[in-house]
């Protein structure tokens, strides 16, 4: 099976995909949204210690499950499952490819959004204002529209395969991302009323950290914003070839998204501040008004009035959220894509549009009963789902895979140290303190 399955061609390759799957709304939309809501520094805090001690390990067993495996994630933890329960382990992976398939149903939505925004600043300054208003405003005519249209982008990509669909198309979107996150943020920092966004950002309130609602708001982005849970980045190990340190590979994934979910915060936060010095209302109580909606309706009003210029950065902003939901859209469907090529023998194209077909089902259904579903699937997804597909992979590497810890038994062979503290880690802390928070945070309260 292995030779005939394409690769990435390169570590950058490789890091950037994997990057570019980690970093998308959850990061440049989510994470601000989230840290703007609850306490601003308080909750940057908190999401980094989370995504050091949960998420990063989360990330690295994940990977390290698809790259030993060499397959989709199905097939990967029913490998690693097979001397102690492989229809667990087979379930589990059927359990994360309808993960993949409801982050889809939601995230194709909200990129529809994305899209819709960046096009209608566009339509402004070439004077079609009743165009121009129509993209900016939300309805279901509009999610009908654009939902689809996403859908295609990501699918486009898809079946062109690894090395000449995702590995090409990710080296080229992210540079340019972060170039205009970098153009984006050095603009808005300048500003009137920025300086005290950045204030609020970045010095924490520490009375606040411990807080219920704080902390599994910090946990489900943590897991989100990395893309951990659903098998996007267990079929990413699987396209890397056994040769590499799956260590340093990580380190540089989370590093860069992290990095760019900080940035993020550098860019919106102040951004909401700079409307509010303009005389937008924006926070009522301490809590943004409308939530994850603001920056559509904020946002486009403070670059309006900034005239031309402000059409302009509207339209750069936009396009930063379009391209980081398309290279973070493209992992979930390869999920799905990658078993049932391998297991159901199914062609790339027709895998692609199979996928495609369901997920856009499912997105239509969404928006038939938005207010019933959207938050739903979000919250199902986010605090319940991926956190307990973690739990499972730390269980997997620990205790499960050839009825022992296959890490440890990986350093016991090669005399690595640290292999083993990290293996121990993965074996008994990450489970203990990920099964502590999820109870204390997601269930009891």
């Amino acid at each position: 099976m292995t030779s005939s399955r394409d690769f990435f061609h390169s570590r950058l390759g490789f890091v950037l995909a994997a990057a570019g799957s980690a970093i998308g709304l959850g990061n440049i939309w989510g994470f601000p949204t989230q840290a703007a809501n609850n306490g601003g520094g308080a909750f940057l805090f908190v999401y980094l210690i989370v995504t050091l001690l949960f998420a990063l390990p989360a990330l690295y067993a994940e990977i390290y499950l698809g790259n030993q495996a060499q397959s989709n994630p199905v097939s990967a933890l029913k490998e690693a499952c097979k001397d102690s329960v492989p229809n667990l382990g087979k379930h589990m992976g059927i359990i994360g490819l309808c993960g993949a398939v409801m982050m889809l149903s939601f995230y194709t939505i909200v990129a529809g959004w994305m899209l819709a925004n960046a096009l209608s600043p566009l339509a402004a300054l070439l004077n079609f204002s009743d165009l121009s208003v129509w993209l900016s405003t939300s309805s279901t005519t509009r999610n009908l529209i654009f939902t689809p249209i996403f859908s295609l982008l990501g699918a486009a990509i898809i079946h062109q395969g690894i090395n000449s669909g995702i590995e090409k198309w990710s080296s080229r979107l992210m540079p340019v991302l972060l170039i205009m996150l970098l153009g984006l943020i050095v603009y808005i920092l300048q500003q009137p009323g920025a300086i005290e966004g950045l204030k609020v950002y970045l010095i924490p309130n520490f009375s606040q950290v411990m807080e219920p609602t704080l902390i599994v708001s910090a946990m489900g982005q943590a897991f989100f914003s990395l893309s951990v849970g659903v098998g996007g980045m267990m079929v990413y190990g699987s396209y890397m070839k056994k040769d590499h340190d799956i260590g340093k590979l990580v380190l540089s994934i989370a590093s860069l998204d992290m990095f760019i979910a900080f940035m993020a915060g550098l860019l919106i936060i102040p951004a909401l501040f700079v409307a509010q010095h303009a005389g937008f209302e924006v926070f009522s109580d301490g809590k943004l008004i409308g939530e994850g909606q603001l920056i559509f309706n904020i946002l486009p009003q403070l670059f309006s009035s900034m005239g031309s210029i402000g059409l302009l950065v509207s339209f750069a902003f936009f396009s930063l959220l379009s391209i980081a939901a398309l290279t973070s859209t493209i992992s979930s469907i390869e999920v799905p894509v990658s078993y049932l090529v391998e297991e159901k023998s199914k062609s790339r194209n027709s895998a692609t549009w199979l996928v495609s077909l369901v997920v856009l089902t499912a997105s239509l259904l969404i928006i038939a009963f938005f207010d019933t579903l959207f938050g739903l699937v979000i919250q199902v997804l986010t605090t319940i789902l991926q956190p307990l597909s973690c739990l499972f992979y730390f269980i997997v590497v620990g205790w499960l895979w050839k009825r022992g810890n296959k890490l440890v038994a990986t350093n016991q062979k090669n005399h690595s140290k640290w292999l083993g503290l990290w293996g121990n880690y993965l074996r008994y802390c990450c489970p203990i303190l990920l099964t502590i928070v999820f109870v204390n945070v997601a269930i009891l309260n």
